[in-house]
């Protein structure tokens, strides 16, 4: 039985990113996919807490996809996870909507992939820098998988970008059909790599 899956899409500045219009693009058109800009529903913010709970109880795989900002998220993706998330029904002792759902990330970001280790001029992983996200999504009983990534933005072909593209559809494709070796997908860095060696 096909996953439903929702991507979760918070880009302030959607129109002049190359890399997440072209990732957006190759988005399959699936009934079982659900896209959702987050800045383009709620421009001032007022989120709608039980429509966002409706759709998150709806769909098996959520999609946080962004740009970093300042290592983490853009803002009003950080204020969804403060007031959707709620105690209760996220997470504590009676919070189990959200219990064995699969997320993760697809990120884009200006900086090359070299420089986001120790000895970068980042200093930090990707995966480190998500540390915040993969607990917030162990309290509320998640399955947190590693991100997908897009470096290099500032700089990236649209051939290159492309590529990203394919791989992002093949990798949704592949998540509606079948079920996850939880073992085998944490084995990669970045479901990029997965991507390559599995699909």
């Amino acid at each position: 039985m096909p996953k439903k899956i929702l991507i979760l899409f918070a880009h302030p500045l959607f129109e002049k990113s190359l890399a997440n219009k072209i990732l957006v693009d190759h988005i399959p058109d699936n009934v079982d996919i659900t896209f959702h800009d987050l800045y383009e529903r709620y421009p001032e913010f007022d989120i709608d807490v039980q429509r966002e709970q409706n759709l998150l109880a709806g769909h098996d795989i959520i999609i946080w996809q962004h740009p970093m900002f300042w290592y983490g998220c853009p803002p009003l993706l950080k204020q969804w996870i403060d007031m959707v998330l709620e105690h209760g029904w996220a997470y504590g002792s009676q919070g189990n909507a959200l219990k064995g759902k699969i997320i993760f990330q697809v990120i884009t970001t200006g900086g090359k992939k070299e420089n986001y280790s120790k000895t970068g001029r980042d200093h930090f992983t990707i995966p480190e820098l998500l540390q915040p996200f993969c607990q917030t999504a162990e309290v509320c009983k998640m399955k947190y998988l590693p991100p997908f990534v897009v470096h290099g933005t500032f700089k990236i072909t649209r051939d290159k970008c492309e590529e990203f593209g394919v791989s992002y559809k093949k990798l949704l494709n592949f998540l509606l059909e079948n079920e996850l070796d939880m073992n085998v997908i944490s084995e990669h860095f970045y479901l990029n790599d997965f991507i390559k060696k599995e699909l």
